[in-house]
């Protein structure tokens, strides 16, 4: 056993000498990362709802909103998040025309 123990540690310190030396520098920006108040995302998220000619539901807002923050935060893969956007609007398109249609007389 303890000739094994021996050797390895002997072809260990063989090998270091004889191997090729690769030197890696890698870049670390520095990247600002800014911090938002409520104060502040309550007042635009007000300012670009009141350009819009409809007002959508505070649920709407909420979840899509939620979704994109998933996808800025890497919980979900952009494809992923536009297929799930764009099936619920589609959703809910067809069911709001569905229930003008039966309103109507």
């Amino acid at each position: 056993m303890g000739k094994t123990a021996e050797y390895t540690q002997q072809e260990a310190h063989a090998g270091e000498d004889t191997g090729l030396h690769l030197h890696m520098r890698t870049l670390h920006p520095s990247v600002p990362i800014p911090y938002l108040t409520r104060k502040e995302m309550t007042s635009t998220a007000r300012a670009a709802t009141a350009r819009l000619t409809g007002k959508p539901p505070a649920k709407d807002l909420a979840f899509y909103g939620g979704l994109g923050a998933l996808t800025v935060a890497g919980a979900l893969e952009w494809p992923v998040a536009v297929a799930v956007g764009g099936a619920t609007w589609l959703l809910r398109s067809g069911r709001k025309e569905r229930r003008d249609t039966d309103a109507q007389p």
